[in-house]
């Protein structure tokens, strides 16, 4: 497919978290679907080991058994404050930055299950345990890979948005889509066309209040 006419550093500014304007109605094509998966794949992996898995979800029940999971561990973190509304009550411009950001988190753990294509990508472990301690390094095998998939929706129409909570439920989920225990699960991103065009650079945190040069 012709991708969307993205340089380098538009893409990479505007590809954001979509959740209110997933098209929840309109087919994602199974072909468009491995086009980014291809992307994903050029991503870096630890001793080129790519021990990464992809599970791409079309199934309506499926998807709606997942969506239930979904939404039951994003109602225990809303309650427990995790949705954050109320953070940063002394910078009113990013309070509502914020809460515009909660209310769409809760609009799309509604819809989840109905969204057209659900991609998990997994990392294969010998036996399927974690190892204890600093994890980073087992996860940068896959986590670069998963935004690679991201930048290549969104350079073809496609809308994605990165979550996670579902692994409260990882092992419920592992037994609905038949995961052997030597898989596990590094994240959940829902994927479909999106609705509008006004994407662009979210507001963050100025540069100089995060960089520290040579030392702390």
């Amino acid at each position: 497919m012709t991708t969307l006419p993205l340089g380098p550093d538009e893409l990479l500014t505007t590809t954001r978290a979509v959740r209110k304007r997933l098209d929840l109605t309109r087919p994602v094509p199974l072909e468009l679907v491995r086009e980014c998966l291809e992307v994903a794949l050029q991503a870096p992996s630890g001793s080129n080991l790519q021990t990464w898995e992809w599970i791409v979800v079309t199934d309506p029940d499926v998807r709606a058994k997942i969506g239930e999971y979904y939404r039951r561990s994003f109602a225990a973190y809303a309650r427990a404050g995790g949705a954050a509304a109320g953070l940063f009550k002394d910078d009113p411009a990013r309070a509502e930055t914020q809460r515009r950001v909660s209310e769409s988190a809760v609009h799309l753990a509604e819809r989840m299950g109905e969204v057209p294509v659900l991609v998990i990508p997994c990392l294969r472990l010998n036996g399927g345990e974690l190892p204890k301690g600093n994890q980073a390094g087992l996860w940068a095998s896959l986590l670069p890979a998963v935004w690679n998939y991201c930048l290549a929706a969104r350079a073809r129409g496609l809308g994605t948005a990165w979550t996670s909570l579902h692994l409260e439920y990882e092992r419920e989920v592992a037994g609905v889509l038949g995961l052997p225990e030597s898989v596990r699960q590094g994240a959940l991103i829902p994927t479909a066309y999106y609705t509008g065009e006004s994407f662009k650079p979210a507001p963050r945190v100025p540069l100089d209040e995060v960089l520290h040069v040579d030392r702390w």
